[in-house]
């Protein structure tokens, strides 16, 4: 896909957050003019504050926010009104690409709550009539804590041994930026990490590498955000773009010393 010229001005919602911050430092770096648009920074999708002003003049917007609850009801709330607040906002400002951040396998995890607020949102896209890219992303390396902190019961951390395809936040930002700068697809593209992993043997690394003293019992009933998982669950496609940190790799820079 050809790249835009470097002259754009390109909003990005969720901005401070941990992707969104690398994408704003990449994109800035390329030379655009970008908003790392948040609530802390007067913008806020949930009541439309700020969001004419920031959007004036843009080229691109990106949404890379995430709910702050993962409840039912309040993710659903969330991306409802923030997505259609956006989008509109967008309209409005004559938006040239929409382009969002989402997840690997929603269609497949819709006994989710999460996931069925994160498809909710696609729709909201896909409806807009705003040229679009939905970027669907396998889960981060950053993340695989609170997953085992979600699984947690005592000291056991009950886990699928279901395939899972994790990537590091670098390489999120990394194609994100390759999204953002290509013309828009009308479509999904996916992102996943170079290889495919065990969940159970995801986390008990991590645990192992941070001294954690949890220990990790696989369960082919345990839920990941209420959803039964299938070695096809969470990893993408064959044609999918692939990140280049290996997870034995990144685990490294977060091992702590043992006690």
């Amino acid at each position: 896909m050809g790249k835009i010229t470097n002259d754009m001005k390109i909003v990005v919602i969720g901005g401070t957050g941990l992707i969104g911050s690398k994408l704003v430092n990449n994109l800035r770096e390329l030379g655009h003019e970008v908003i790392a648009a948040a609530p802390s920074s007067g913008v806020n999708t949930l009541t439309g504050e700020g969001l004419d002003a920031a959007l004036t003049g843009a080229d691109v917007v990106v949404d890379v926010a995430n709910s702050p609850s993962f409840e039912d009801s309040a993710v659903m709330e969330f991306f409802r009104v923030s997505g259609t607040n956006l989008l509109k906002a967008e309209a409005r400002a004559g938006v040239k690409h929409h382009v969002a951040l989402s997840v690997v396998g929603t269609d497949r995890l819709q006994a989710s709550g999460y996931f069925r607020a994160k498809k909710a949102q696609e729709d909201l896209i896909r409806e807009s009539g705003i040229p679009y890219t939905i970027v669907h992303a396998t889960q981060f390396f950053e993340f695989v804590g609170a997953i085992a902190q979600g699984a947690t019961k005592g000291n056991e951390v009950f886990v699928s041994s279901a395939l899972i395809q994790p990537m590091a936040s670098e390489d999120v930002a990394t194609a994100m930026v390759e999204a953002v700068l290509a013309a828009p697809i009308n479509d999904i593209t996916e992102i996943a990490g170079p290889e495919k992993l065990r969940l159970d043997e995801l986390v008990g690394k991590f645990l192992k590498a941070t001294n954690d003293a949890r220990v990790i019992v696989t369960d082919s009933a345990a839920t990941y955000f209420g959803v039964e998982l299938s070695d096809g669950s969470l990893v993408a496609g064959d044609s999918a773009y692939l990140g280049h940190w290996h997870y034995d790799d990144w685990i490294k820079t977060q091992a702590v010393p043992a006690k």
